[in-house]
């Protein structure tokens, strides 16, 4: 095992309100249990291979899946924070959905990650109290954002560190969740070793409710979206774990707390 390269897997926990995006309809309670339901599968996988993760969850879906965010945190994951709600935002929710998720988990948070990847407030997140900040997804997506300019790999902000979603080396390729559906699994799985070797560590991100069969007509996502989703998700992660399984998985928060300072990251 090369002790130097780290596998830093993260899902984002929250209400499925995608749908939303798409002017479709979807109730809480089902928003809930679908998301709920995506995130023990997840859970299921990580404890087969017996790797740690991190779950960057919003209030709102803490406080309905209790038993869930207790499994997380029994099983060695990290909790982090996605913010109070999904949908809508305020400058407090940094600080009172750090607050709010110590209380449901009675452990310390300190990471965060804006939903949809949105710009954050550096003085507010270090204000707050966190350690880092995981919000950029350094490519550019159309629509979304264009985030070129930002270093590719973990810097610093005064004293909150920024950890990117990975993306590879000079085009700048993202390795997130949507490149994870639709890429053939060996050419995603190439990409990720490329930027492993590269960069020495790998941040990518997930969802709960990409593990459950949205690809149901009501609520007509894109076929870039509804590919491989479901039971052929579960596979591909099941699959990608075990690719990786020469490397050492971390959580963020570990992976941060062991930093040698001292050391340079490639851009």
């Amino acid at each position: 095992m090369n002790k130097y390269r780290k596998i830093l897997l993260s899902f984002d926990i929250e209400e499925f309100d995608m749908p939303f995006e798409y002017q479709r309809e979807v109730s809480f309670e089902e928003q809930i249990a679908i998301s709920k339901a995506g995130t023990i599968k997840i859970l299921d996988i990580l404890k087969k291979h017996n790797v740690k993760a991190t779950f960057f969850s919003t209030v709102i879906f803490a406080q309905q899946v209790t038993d869930v965010i207790k499994r997380i945190i029994e099983e060695g994951h990290e909790l982090a924070s996605h913010g109070y709600h999904h949908s809508k935002f305020d400058a407090g929710d940094y600080a009172k959905s750090k607050e709010a998720l110590e209380l449901i988990s009675k452990t310390e948070v300190v990471g965060f990650r804006m939903a949809r990847m949105q710009p954050v407030d550096d003085q507010l997140i270090e204000e707050a109290g966190y350690l880092y900040n995981s919000s950029v997804n350094p490519t550019y997506l159309p629509g979304r954002y264009n985030n070129l300019h930002v270093s590719r790999t973990l810097f610093k902000t005064n004293q909150v560190w920024q950890l990117p979603a990975s993306v590879t080396p000079y085009m700048r390729f993202p390795l997130f969740w949507l490149s994870f559906h639709n890429l053939p699994t060996f050419l995603y799985q190439m990409l990720c070793q490329w930027t492993l070797k590269k960069d020495n560590y790998l941040n990518i991100y997930f969802h709960p409710w990409e593990f459950m069969p949205i690809n149901d007509k009501r609520f007509n996502f894109p076929s870039y979206v509804n590919r491989n989703v479901g039971d052929k998700m579960c596979e591909r992660l099941d699959n990608l774990i075990f690719s990786l399984r020469e490397n050492n998985f971390l959580t963020i928060k570990e992976f941060i707390n062991n930093q040698d300072h001292s050391k340079n990251f490639s851009n």
